[in-house]
């Protein structure tokens, strides 16, 4: 917001950024003032003529402690000691040493021809703005940096960002907000791959960044040294056994490896995570196998080690798997890589949102105040990423921080609401909260003043009206049922949540005809996440869709009462 503000122009303004973002300058007006200078709004004025030269780079305002050191030697007739010396008393405020100093200064600003009352003045001045004054060569070596990083960042993102998640890599509260960032900037970032990655983030062409193996946790820096020497050995691996028939596994054993899958890092050596799962014990065993024959100097089923080409998996290795559910998979991603990677928990709730009248979060990115007016109502769904828990003089209130893939934003619960929510406002979950957008000052944006909240799939069940299955012949002949299998099938689904208010309508086409098929009250349901799930796989994701009445939100118990907030236009 500084920058927005100040628009630097030149090295000397982004030098100047670096000493007025501190609380001294930003609390005072002192800011306020050097931006409306800058930009030819206010007036800039000297104290004497003497001082133009020294005060021009920062329009007239005492922002250095270097400044005041040299107006001492100009206007004072101080030596570089004597002004150092000045310094150290203004920083201190000791008032026995000031009033001493402001005798020398009056005395020699008199001796050079200055008038008493100016001198006065303009000591009162330096004093008054060495208690903001910052070091210039500090400002001008973190300006230096913060252009150098800024040019790099703007021209060259993709490796500028690898480098920047691989200064960090081992520390996942830095990791997953870097990746956000990359994200931001439109940058895509593949998971891990033990065929192109290495131990540090990489740039991957102009647009994208390859995940670090190093940033995997469970996975050490010997075992991932191991696995890139063979593969720039013998080239890139075949497949899961042909993995641990090179790579040494008492660096990459079974706990590393299982990390390895669950990360999404041997994607390509398998048809999907569980497949590979499920053959790791078999590719370990025959592995090991391999090597204490290749110790003993025996060939062994694997044949001549030094052969060229792979040889096909063994033939009684286990079949392909379904691959996990959505969930499983990406808790694995989370607990290996600290963050969902190639999906998010909201990805499955996308169909409902529009229905759900939920607002998404990147409408309220760049939000400033005059955006949204203060107390507009709205409702938004996100993933919890977290939660702040705070104590208030009336018991305790709450920040959660949402995140629905297209931005992110805290909704703030005071005392009322958190104590009427408390028990949902956790981690790792998907809530839909209603309140009011107020525009938050200490953050720079956008926020939600929350009196509202429910899980999504809890606001399903309220508001669901109409469960619509597409049932199509040539589906049903592609996985080979008869009609009477798959009403069968259906029926085994359905009957687990019957007993819900949401009615079940067959949409059935055939090669000739369509209709719709309604089912009868007693095979209402309850529109649950697994529900959905289930008929998703049984036929297609296209396949299943929820229609939902228009209502309100249910309240917590001892929730506060709705604010009068208008939208306005």
């Amino acid at each position: 917001e500084l920058i927005k503000k100040l628009q630097p122009d030149c090295f000397d303004d982004i030098t100047a950024l670096v000493a007025l973002f501190r609380p001294g300058p930003l609390q005072s007006g002192m800011v306020d003032d050097f931006i409306a200078r800058k930009h030819g709004k206010a007036k800039v004025e000297y104290p004497h003529p003497k001082l133009e030269p020294i005060l021009k780079p920062t329009y007239g305002v005492i922002l250095y402690q270097e400044q005041v050191m040299q107006i001492a030697q100009v206007l004072a007739g101080y030596t570089l000691g004597g002004a150092d010396l000045l310094r150290r008393a203004m920083g201190k405020k000791k008032a026995e040493e000031m009033a001493k100093q402001g005798e020398i200064f009056v005395a020699g600003a008199k001796a050079n021809g200055v008038e008493e009352g100016t001198a006065k003045y303009i000591f009162d001045l330096m004093e008054k703005f060495a208690g903001y004054g910052f070091n210039k060569s500090h400002s001008a070596a973190y300006a230096l940096v913060s252009y150098q990083t800024l040019w790099l960042k703007s021209h060259y993102p993709a490796a500028f960002m690898a480098a920047v998640l691989s200064s960090d890599m081992d520390n996942t509260d830095k990791v997953v907000p870097f990746i956000e960032e990359c994200r931001a900037m439109g940058l895509k970032v593949r998971p891990p791959d033990v065929n192109r990655s290495r131990f540090m983030f990489t740039a991957d062409g102009d647009d994208r960044i390859l995940y670090g193996l190093g940033a995997i946790k469970g996975v050490g820096e010997a075992a991932i040294a191991n696995m890139v020497e063979a593969r720039e050995a013998e080239g890139a691996f075949g497949d899961l056994f042909d993995f641990c028939r090179r790579v040494d596994l008492k660096k990459a054993n079974r706990r590393v490896l299982e990390a390895l899958v669950r990360a999404g890092a041997l994607d390509e050596l398998g048809p999907n995570r569980a497949t590979l799962m499920a053959q790791l014990p078999m590719a370990i065993k025959l592995a090991e196998q391999h090597h204490a024959m290749q110790e003993a100097g025996q060939n062994d089923l694997f044949g001549d080690s030094s052969s060229e080409g792979r040889l096909p998996p063994p033939a009684d290795a286990p079949v392909e798997d379904a691959e996990w559910e959505d969930d499983l998979r990406l808790q694995g991603e989370k607990e290996t890589l600290g963050l969902y990677l190639t999906g998010h928990p909201i990805d499955r709730y996308e169909t409902d949102l529009g229905q759900l009248d939920v607002t998404r979060l990147s409408t309220f990115a760049g939000g400033t105040r005059d955006s949204f007016t203060n107390m507009e109502r709205a409702r938004i769904a996100g993933y919890v990423v977290a939660v702040n828990r705070r104590p208030t003089q009336r018991g305790y209130m709450a920040s959660v921080l949402l995140d629905d893939r297209t931005g992110r934003m805290e909704a703030v619960f005071f005392t009322e609401a958190y104590d009427a929510y408390r028990d949902l406002l956790t981690a790792d979950r998907v809530l839909v909260v209603e309140g009011s957008v107020v525009y938050d000052d200490f953050r720079g944006g956008m926020s939600l003043r929350a009196d509202r909240a429910i899980p999504l799939e809890d606001l399903r069940l309220v508001l669901a009206s109409r469960l619509t299955l597409t049932v199509d012949t040539a589906h049903l002949r592609r996985r080979h049922w008869r009609g009477d299998d798959f009403v069968d099938l259906l029926a085994h689904h359905l009957t687990p949540f019957r007993g819900g208010n949401c009615r079940v309508v067959l949409d059935y086409r055939t090669d000739s005809a369509k209709g719709a098929l309604v089912l009868g009250e007693e095979w209402q349901v309850e529109a649950k996440d697994e529900l959905i799930r289930q008929l998703r796989v049984l036929l297609g994701p296209e396949s299943v869709a929820v229609a939902y009445r228009r209502g309100q939100m249910p309240a917590g118990e001892g929730a506060p009462p709705l604010r009068d907030a208008r939208r306005t236009t």
